[in-house]
């Protein structure tokens, strides 16, 4: 494992500090940024700040730049940036909040229930699998879609398509959630 201070790291830093601009252009005054183009910067940091999740991965293993801090502050800076998109999606009236509590609300007792597991030394019961991943990536393109909320370059109403994909975000995390909770109840019951 490499040191806390390193470009991956640096890159996590970073997609931390993007959430609350992506917050904040919603607050710009219409004079400054209209509504179309709050959505596009939003947007814009956004599927940045995602991007560098990917990278921050690729680098600390490509770099051999691994560290436990990386390891801990990644997750945190990806719950943290889907909690505020999500909370800022229902503001705006583009999420139901049942979708925000649902993957807000997973992802605290996911991470806690992870804590537990890993107190008692059973961590790998419940690490990260294809199921997990596969939510990621489906509220990942849900959430710049919702962002985006207009017409995207005349091909198709990203709103509609981030409907769908945010509705499926919530049913694969549930189904992600009652995987994890299979996984510990042995342990819980004891």
């Amino acid at each position: 494992m490499g040191t806390a201070v390193n470009i991956p790291n640096l890159l996590t830093w970073l997609r931390i500090l993007l959430i609350p601009l992506i917050v904040g252009v919603f607050y710009l005054p219409d004079a400054w940024l209209g509504p179309s183009e709050k959505n596009q910067v939003a947007t814009f940091m956004f599927v940045t700040a995602a991007l560098t999740d990917w990278l921050d991965g690729w680098l600390a293993r490509k770099l051999n730049q691994q560290s436990a801090f990386g390891a801990f502050l990644d997750p945190v800076a990806d719950k943290l940036m889907v909690a505020a998109a999500l909370i800022v999606l229902v503001q705006l009236g583009r999420c139901d909040s049942i979708i925000a509590l649902i993957i807000i609300g997973r992802e605290i007792g996911i991470s806690a229930l992870r804590e537990w597991m890993a107190q008692l030394g059973k961590s790998k019961s419940v690490a990260v699998n294809a199921l997990g991943k596969i939510k990621t990536i489906v509220q990942m393109i849900a959430i710049p879609l919702l962002l985006f909320h207009d017409n995207f370059l005349g091909l198709f109403e990203a709103r509609l398509l981030g409907d769908w994909f945010i509705w499926a975000a919530a049913a694969l995390t549930l189904i992600s959630m009652g995987y994890y909770l299979k996984a510990a109840a042995p342990l819980m019951r004891d």
